[in-house]
């Protein structure tokens, strides 16, 4: 297979985190105390926090966010480990992206058997997508601790959001089998998805995992157990789809994000790999990560962004790690020892997603925001 040279995204668009305009917006609606209170630094933790370069880390069965530098130390933390959803504490966290100085954290919950602690052949449940700020406090949230379902203001499992620029929220809620834009006021403004119904047929989605708006304000969707990633119009129309419940292209769609020419980066979960597909359909890039030297036969990565450099940011999730390579395939950085789970120094337990701060923040250009 020819490989393609990885073309840098552009820095017109990428939103810098260490900026204000978003946070700008957020604290706004939740007033001056937030501001002061985001001044707020633990005594523990050493300084950085939001510095361009760090890697926020959805570190899943930690129960925890974490920002770390590139020497390994957290340099910032949310979720006390603890499997119940609580003020300071999240439960399975999935995914995170950070919003000015605010951090936009999806609690998933876990899953039957993947927390000893957890009853026995029971879940953990979350079902909250939150802003928190530096110092810890939940400054909005969407979603009821530990209440599963579907009415107002509730989810099942929600594994993505991304903050857009109208200051609302695309939420991937999984098991309802929907993809929602809810405003501040928790209002579900669109949807893609019945709720609670399983398809491929016309507004139908089956386990969805992830949801990115496009410069042409359509959604693309990666499709988890459809094995597909399409993109939507606002009117529930698909105009692109790449792999189908049939077909064999694709197996576990967890991830997709449209590149800055037009390429679209999709982690291929099931396959173990990840790969980089033209409009018209073509492979001109893939990785897997189950090839390299120490991997688990099925580690299932669930996170692939493309860097400003070009570089790659893998989450492989049960390698433990979060992995940097380059267009060569050449690992450039890793967190996390191979296949070793822990919360101790340069450790992680199922990783599921990882941004580098002041680069990837999963819009698409160009939305007005400059570096």
């Amino acid at each position: 297979m020819q490989h393609a040279v990885l073309r840098p995204a552009s820095r017109r668009w990428r939103l810098m985190a260490s900026g204000t305009a978003v946070a700008l917006l957020w604290l706004g609606a939740v007033g001056a105390a937030t501001a002061a209170s985001a001044s707020v630094r633990h005594p523990a933790q050493p300084a950085g926090f939001n510095t361009n370069g760090d890697i926020l880390i959805a570190d899943q069965l930690n129960n925890r966010v974490i920002e770390n530098n590139r020497q390994h130390h957290v340099v910032w933390q949310f979720g006390n480990g603890s499997n119940v959803p609580g003020p300071d504490s999240i439960v399975g966290t999935n995914d995170a992206e950070r919003v000015g100085a605010l951090t936009l954290i999806s609690g998933t919950g876990t899953p039957p058997g993947a927390d000893p602690s957890c009853p026995q052949k029971a879940r953990c449940p979350d079902n909250r997508v939150i802003l928190v700020n530096e110092a810890g406090h939940i400054v909005w949230q969407y979603g009821m601790a530990g209440v599963t379902g579907a009415g107002f203001d509730q989810l099942n499992t929600p594994v993505q959001a991304t903050y857009l620029p109208n200051g609302h929220i695309l939420i991937t809620d999984q098991v309802n089998e929907r993809v929602i834009e809810v405003n501040r006021a928790h209002h579900i403004v669109w949807q893609y998805g019945k709720t609670g119904v399983v398809g491929a047929k016309f507004d139908e989605l089956s386990n969805p995992n992830s949801a990115q708006l496009l410069e042409n304000g359509h959604i693309l969707i990666a499709d988890e157990n459809n094995n597909r990633v399409i993109e939507v119009t606002r009117s529930h129309h698909i105009v692109w789809h790449y792999g189908s419940p049939k077909g064999t292209e694709l197996s576990g769609a967890a991830f997709a994000s449209r590149l800055d020419n037009g390429d679209t980066l999709i982690t291929d979960s099931h396959n173990n790999r990840i790969l980089i597909v033209t409009h018209d359909k073509k492979v001109v890039f893939d990785y897997a990560t189950n090839h390299r030297h120490g991997s688990m036969a099925m580690p299932l990565p669930t996170r692939a962004v493309m860097l400003r450099n070009g570089n790659i940011l893998i989450s492989d999730q049960f390698n433990d790690q979060v992995i940097e390579i380059n267009q060569f395939k050449q690992i450039v950085f890793s967190q996390g020892h191979i296949q070793v789970d822990g919360d101790d120094f340069n450790q992680l337990n199922a990783p599921y997603d990882a941004k580098v701060i002041g680069d990837y923040t999963g819009l698409t250009p160009p939305f007005g925001f400059e570096d």
